[in-house]
Order: structure tokens, then C-alpha cells, then sequence
């Protein structure tokens, strides 16, 4: 069977275990701390680095991009059928959102305003471009989930986390995002793809009383920026 090691909030493994839950393939998952790496973890991890995903003949594959490819080459693809050029367009789109990750995380651990009205820009600039982009069938560019839905899936995940805990929605400007969200949501993938416990996790640490939206200072503040601009309460 398939292993996967991971830290609980990571977003890299999230996409990870959500194209596996998408595929319905079975899969063993290890929870590491980042803080406390085990040394048989490096001695397998190149990068250091999670997700790492050890097949059944016990290769050890890392980096997310390489991971998810492997997992289409061995199951059947989500969306059947496609040109080389339209698999190219989904894996530059599937990009798009894994190298805004660590963006999306460093705005949600934003310690005041003023830091998360210079990062959050970033994020918007993104999810404008998908705006452009998704399809209006319910999915990124079809009536089912692809492989581009299963990369931007953490990103609208904490989305959503975080607007169910602040207030702050990083897609409220964007209505047909904002309907993807939604409709990816409602499939479950996000749920099957953490652990029980990932939520508490993620507020435990992006939306602690050291971030500014754990805080409550956006809600709290109906004046600033943030809300002048529609993205807060």
C-alpha cells in the first residue's frame, strides 16, 4: 500500500492526499513533527521536506508536482481523454496555486494590519486569475473534480477556515471562485484529505491570538482597511 508522511497542516501533503481521495486509492499516512525531524524521515527526504510518499516497492518519491504525477500514472486520470496540450494547461494551472502556498500561509500568520495589507495582494492577484479562468460547470474546467481542482483545494480550504473564524475572506471579490469553493467543499475531499483534528491545528496556529485575524482585531476594527475593502466581516 501506499504511505504517505506528513505534517498535519501542510498544504503540500493536503494536495497530496486529496488527488489519492479523488482516486479512491488507498493509502497508509505518518504524521511527523517538522520541529523534530526522525532521522529515518531525512535519510529518505532528499529536501527534508514533506510530502514524502513511499510506494509499494518502497521508493521514496518527494516533491508534491513529482508525487501527483506518479499518482496519475499509476490511476486512471480524473479527467479522461486529455489533449497533451489541454494536460499541459492543467499543470500549469495546478502550479499556479501550489507556488502561492507558503503565500497564502505567511499572510494568514500576519501579525498586524499593516503586514496583511501588503501581503494579502498577492493572494488577490491569484485568485483574479482564476476568476478568468473557472469553468461555471462546477469545477475548474469541467463538471467533475480534475487535478487542478485537487491543487487549489488547500488554498480555498483555508479560505474558508479562516472566513468561518475571522470573518476575512480572501474570495469575496471573486463570485465564480467563490462558487468553486463551494462546490469543491461540498465533495468532501477536503475533510477525507486532513486529519480529524487539522482544523483545531490550523487555527491553533494561523489564527492564534498572535496572528491578526486570530486576534479578532479585523472584526473588531469595522474601520480599517481590510473592511473598507470588502475582504473582512
Amino acid at each position: 500500500m501506499l504511505k504517505v508522511i506528513s505534517f498535519k497542516i501542510c498544504p503540500f501533503v493536503q494536495r497530496v492526499t486529496a488527488m489519492l481521495e479523488a482516486k479512491q486509492m488507498p493509502y497508509e499516512i505518518e504524521y511527523i513533527s517538522l520541529k523534530d525531524k526522525p532521522d529515518w524521515f531525512l535519510d529518505i527526504s532528499p529536501n527534508a521536506q514533506v510530502p514524502v510518499l513511499v510506494t509499494e516497492n518502497g521508493t521514496a518519491l518527494f516533491e508534491s508536482d513529482a508525487i501527483v504525477e506518479y499518482i496519475d500514472e499509476i490511476a486512471p486520470p480524473l479527467h479522461p481523454a486529455l489533449t497533451p496540450e489541454q494536460k499541459a494547461v492543467e499543470r500549469a494551472w495546478s502550479y499556479q496555486a501550489s507556488k502561492n502556498y507558503l503565500v497564502q500561509c505567511s499572510t494568514m500568520r500576519s501579525r498586524d494590519e499593516a503586514t496583511l495589507e501588503e501581503r494579502a495582494p498577492k493572494l488577490h492577484t491569484l485568485f483574479a486569475k482564476a476568476e478568468r479562468q473557472v469553468s461555471g460547470l462546477g469545477f475548474f474546467s469541467s463538471s467533475k473534480p480534475g487535478n487542478v481542482d485537487m491543487a487549489w483545494l488547500p488554498l480555498l480550504h483555508r479560505a474558508a477556515i479562516v472566513e468561518k473564524h475571522s470573518g476575512y475572506d480572501f474570495v469575496k471579490d471573486f463570485p465564480a471562485v467563490k462558487a468553486w469553493q463551494k462546490r469543491l467543499l461540498e465533495t468532501g475531499l477536503a475533510e477525507k484529505s486532513v486529519s480529524d483534528d487539522f482544523e483545531k491545528m490550523f487555527s491553533d496556529f494561523y489564527l492564534s491570538d498572535q496572528t491578526f485575524l486570530g486576534a479578532g482585531k479585523c472584526c473588531d476594527a469595522p474601520t480599517t482597511d481590510s473592511c473598507k475593502t470588502g475582504t473582512c466581516c
